[in-house]
């Protein structure tokens, strides 16, 4: 005699509640995808950034990026302004702690992606470099020339690679 497969023996009552009911109504959690459409600005080699100084060292300062072509960005992004990047002549003589501080606002050509950490970022241009600052006193920096700033407050001079606004 075959031998029928054992789902195939199903009792009356089983074959009647097959499939088995739906599961009384419960409180199920929701789930949204969003796109991401809606993106900030982000640095593209070219592109001219507004940026904040955050350490000064011997060979390089670093700092975080605002802006991208008067754009805001929504993430954080760092850059990083190498000695030979500061200005266009004299490379060999760039002073880092002479040119930025920490806190200055700096406007720089984004030169590369750089490495994985920072944007490799220029200020080797006359329209580029320190646009706002404060003094160690606390007051705010005047341009003077394209090194120097004076405080308003106590008119002491600072050194910086300033931004020739036009």
């Amino acid at each position: 005699t075959p031998t029928a497969a054992p789902c195939a023996r199903r009792s009356p009552a089983a074959a009647a509640s097959w499939p088995p009911p739906p599961a009384p109504p419960t409180r199920r959690s929701t789930v949204e995808v969003v796109g991401h459409k809606a993106h900030g600005a982000v640095p593209q080699p070219g592109s001219i950034v507004i940026a904040r100084v955050t350490k000064v060292m011997a060979r390089m300062a670093s700092a975080d990026i605002m802006c991208v072509d008067s754009k805001a960005v929504k993430e954080k992004f760092t850059g990083m302004i190498r000695q030979q990047d500061v200005r266009a002549t004299e490379i060999d003589k760039v002073d880092m702690y002479q040119s930025y501080r920490p806190g200055d606002i700096v406007r720089a050509l984004v030169l590369s992606l750089g490495d994985a950490r920072a944007y490799y970022l220029s200020t080797a241009k006359n329209e580029l470099g320190v646009v706002s600052a404060q003094s160690i006193a606390g007051g705010t920096l005047v341009p003077t020339s394209w090194t120097e700033m004076q405080c308003e407050l106590t008119g002491q001079i600072e050194q910086r690679k300033v931004a020739k606004v036009e």
